[in-house]
């Protein structure tokens, strides 16, 4: 009978122990089963690939396995609002596009889920974008594009991969900064555009680095500058624009890693640590930079702010220049 009441005092004693832990240390054991990330691009694509890249470096780190599962379509935003609707326990993720999170919400007046229903983790790659000419186009820096398209106003025009995609609004934002009327051509996809630039059909475009860099390395086609902050290592010699004389000029596409808001703080923090220090493998980060991106792990007060930043900056533009959604 004492033994048995001695149990009970000890087990009692144990669980307000515990009970009185904080939170996390009561969460020491997450992730217990595997997670599940939903990835809002169709399966080979960049997120895509990047993903599954990271797999078994996550996997070693977290000790846990993760499910990939592809719900693409209406631009993100069916597998975003999946991931709003998860439970806020960090076994649901979600790889976060640009446009779902930050030009979306500025074309469609109803969006299935809002900023405040998902909680950055970190960004993991951005996706430079380059402004090129054809090769019998006399502008080789974007001063020359300037004054070439300030002498035929309304006249020359530059090629992008369709309307509302990130090389849409660079090419917008180039011409809004610049001060320049020239018609923004829209293409299904940028291989089309490419072509066309290529044989002359359309003056200038805005490229991803895949569908360019053998072409500017070839000297078939005149890269005239990088659309990221700063320049890039598969194009070294290329200036961006900001350095070119369009101070401050950024604009690249880019994902992210999302969780449902209300996921704890802790859970957060420790996937961040996983996925960061995985971006920072040099294999991985070599594999990205073939895909024509760059890592980019963050804090996730450093992504929630950008996209914060991004999504003022586009809604500005496209409030300014008339975009309109597909």
């Amino acid at each position: 009978m004492f033994h048995v009441a001695r149990r009970r005092i000890l087990a009692a004693l144990t669980a307000a122990a515990f009970a009185l832990l904080p939170p996390a240390a009561a969460r020491a054991a997450y992730p217990e089963q595997l997670i599940k990330i939903i990835v809002t691009f169709p399966p080979g694509g960049s997120a895509d690939t990047v993903i599954r890249a990271l797999e078994p470096l996550v996997t070693a780190e977290l000790k846990q396995g993760l499910v990939i599962e592809n719900r693409a379509g209406a631009g993100g935003n069916i597998g975003m609002t999946a991931v709003a609707q998860a439970k806020p326990d960090g076994y649901t993720l979600g790889v976060a596009p640009a446009g779902a999170l930050t030009v979306n919400p500025h074309l469609n007046a109803a969006m299935p889920f809002a900023l405040k229903d998902l909680a950055p983790i970190t960004l993991l790659a951005e996706i430079p974008f380059v402004l090129v000419a054809s090769a019998n186009i006399p502008a080789r820096t974007p001063a020359e594009t300037i004054a070439l398209a300030k002498a035929k106003p309304g006249g020359l025009s530059i090629g992008h991969g369709g309307n509302s995609t990130a090389m849409h609004l660079t090419a917008a934002l180039f011409t809004q900064r610049s001060g320049i009327a020239m018609e923004l051509v829209p293409y299904r996809g940028t291989a089309p555009a490419a072509v066309d630039v290529l044989a002359g059909h359309v003056p200038f475009a805005v490229l991803d680095i895949p569908a360019s860099r053998q072409l500017i390395l070839d000297g078939k086609l005149n890269a005239i500058g990088v659309s990221s902050a700063r320049r890039l290592a598969s194009l070294p010699d290329v200036p961006t624009l900001a350095e070119s004389g369009l101070a401050g000029f950024e604009s690249v596409g880019w994902f992210g890693l999302v969780a449902p808001a209300g996921t704890p703080a802790d859970v957060i923090a420790r996937l961040n640590e996983a996925f960061a220090k995985a971006l920072k493998d040099p294999a991985v980060a070599e594999k990205i930079r073939t895909l024509g991106a760059e890592p980019a792990p963050t804090s996730p007060e450093q992504f929630g702010r950008f996209i914060q930043d991004e999504s003022a900056k586009w809604g500005k533009l496209i409030s300014e220049a008339g975009i309109k959604a597909n």
